[in-house]
């Protein structure tokens, strides 16, 4: 179903590699396994597709560039060694924006995933996991591995009105996934529900020696539930909202009060200014973006999308000094925000500035999002995008749920009240002119 699904819905070029031999001999043994009694957990034969950033053997491994064009894995990824081993169909590799390094889904020179939800005009799909996005939302696969480093699950789920979690770092292995910043790199599912992201995120939860992040302790018990969440005031938006936008917030939050949340209007203090949040978070990515393609971004001959190829070089004007201080400001602002959100069972703030626009040649048209949602990502914060509702051009709009680091299970229990409350429903996007039932 689902191969012939992907097939027939290539115009949307949600994937780059499609496994189809493979994937139906994995759903075979995971038959044969059940016919002999045997399941191995509660999504055993249910199929997956995953981010080109992670390796899978046999299969290209490009991280949508270029640059890496024929490049095929020799080993798995520690999360596709789980997702195998978990009898969970791998169906193939989704598209993603050039080396991770965006949040609208652009992508020129490999081909850029198409938003589903319009397909009279070229919106963006929400990046860098792109494909992964507009696999869910177009039914070519259950639910979908993207990963986020400044928002790259969040911003596709919230463009394509599905749910996005980052876990906290340290729940699921990043081994032999392609890096873009080993400290903020985050690896999590794109789903329709909560309940689906937090089964697969179960299925991918472990130590891995391979990975030491996921070696360290995590906090040894939920903070007890007080039905009370924060609310990130207006003025401490770190973004200009439209005014659509804004008006469908509000709302959304009438119906989390109406289902008996008390909701508490929170200020951050000046340490948490989440303006100064994204971008140091900005300086941390670049910096350790470009100790890793730095010399690629600075050779006139690599086929570099030139917006990419900036991004990258940009990175250079970080300097150690610049670095070393942002990532102790982190530990501090991490520390912070777990002691004002000690009373409260999660903060609730925007995801996203507006819906998704028209791509631009610059790639700028959407730089709200990180500004939004690249905060939770140097906090090391639990986060979760949850869809609410969708403006007058139909397109999707959704909010954002952030626990301090480690309280994921109580991030996911909250965030599945909420998904209740907000009422959104899982509509999907008129599949008709896709060639798609």
């Amino acid at each position: 179903m689902f191969l012939d699904r992907i097939e027939r819905g290539s115009r949307l070029r949600a994937f780059t590699h499609v496994a189809a031999e493979r994937a139906e001999a994995l759903a075979d043994a995971a038959d044969r396994l059940l016919g002999a009694g045997i399941d191995l957990g509660p999504f055993h034969g249910v199929p997956v597709a995953v981010k080109d950033s992670l390796a899978w053997e046999g299969t290209p491994l490009s991280g949508g560039s270029l640059a890496r064009a024929n490049r095929i894995s020799d080993r798995n990824s520690a999360v596709v060694r789980r997702l195998i081993g978990s009898g969970i169909v791998v169906l193939g590799k989704t598209s993603m924006t050039e080396f991770a390094f965006g949040l609208s889904g652009q992508n020129p020179t490999c081909g850029t995933a198409r938003n589903p939800w319009d397909a009279l005009q070229d919106r963006a799909p929400g990046g860098s996991s792109s494909g992964s996005g507009v696999a869910v939302a177009a039914g070519l696969a259950p639910i979908a591995i993207g990963g986020d480093t400044g928002g790259s699950v969040r911003a596709p789920a919230l463009m394509n009105h599905l749910v996005g979690y980052k876990p906290s770092s340290g729940l699921i292995s990043r081994a032999d996934c392609l890096p873009l910043s080993p400290t903020l790199d985050v690896l999590g599912p794109i789903a329709r529900t909560v309940e689906d992201a937090r089964i697969l995120t179960a299925v991918l939860t472990g130590p891995d020696f391979d990975d030491p992040v996921t070696l360290t302790p995590q906090p040894p018990s939920m903070p007890p539930g007080t039905r009370t969440l924060a609310v990130l005031a207006e003025e401490a938006w770190p973004v200009p909202m439209h005014p659509e936008a804004v008006d469908h917030w509000r709302r959304a939050l009438e119906r989390v009060a109406g289902s008996g949340w008390t909701l508490e209007t929170w200020s951050p203090p000046g340490i948490l200014d989440f303006a100064r949040l994204g971008r140091d978070n900005s300086a941390v990515l670049g910096h350790e973006a470009y100790q890793r393609y730095g010399a690629l971004a600075r050779d006139e001959t690599a086929p570099l999308w030139s917006v990419i190829r900036s991004r990258i070089r940009a990175g250079a004007d970080v300097g150690d000094t610049a670095y070393e201080a942002a990532l102790e400001r982190r530990k501090a602002v991490k520390a912070r925000f777990a002691g004002e959100m000690a009373s409260m069972d999660g903060l609730l703030m925007p995801g996203s500035d507006q819906s998704a626009r028209m791509l631009d040649p610059e790639d700028e048209r959407h730089a709200g999002l990180g500004a939004l949602l690249r905060p939770a990502n140097f906090l090391g914060a639990a986060a979760i995008a949850l869809p609410t509702s969708r403006d007058s051009d139909g397109m999707p709009l959704g909010l954002q749920l952030l626990a301090p680091h480690g309280y994921d299970a109580s991030l996911l229990n909250v965030a599945a009240e909420l998904e209740g409350a907000l009422s959104a429903g899982r509509p999907v996007p008129d599949l008709a002119s896709w060639r798609l039932p």
